[in-house]
């Protein structure tokens, strides 16, 4: 299993978000204009379900950004929006006696709004 998964729900539809574009990416602690503002780490896309495993079996301790690609999901579905991509920050802390720890990065979206936690 991948160190990081998320799964996207199209709160609007009721339905998984698939075929959204994910990006995973070291936090670079400049301007968060650019979609992915650090070195990419990985990419992907939601599958059928809404979910994506992104990156390596281990993320080192530090910042890294989750970018969701909204702007191409709701337009390919003929959906105005107001969030061209959502950028989820957070952080991966170091863990006791070189054990691992799993990330989980869900997001619920629709059009205008949308929400995140630290999932399990």
């Amino acid at each position: 299993m991948t160190h990081l998964t998320t799964h996207v729900l199209d709160a609007a539809t009721g339905e998984p978000a698939r075929g959204m574009g994910v990006v995973l990416a070291a936090a670079s602690g400049q301007s968060i204009v650019a979609e992915a503002p650090g070195a990419i780490i990985a990419h992907g896309k939601t599958d059928a379900d809404g979910r994506a495993s992104l990156g390596p079996e281990v993320l080192e301790p530090g910042d890294y950004t989750l970018t969701f690609l909204t702007r191409e999901y709701f337009t390919d579905r003929d959906t105005a929006s107001f969030y061209p991509f959502i950028t989820v920050t957070f952080s991966v802390e170091g863990e006791a006696q070189g054990g691992t720890r799993h990330y989980h990065v869900p997001l619920l979206l629709s059009p205008f709004a949308y929400s995140t936690y630290r999932g399990s």
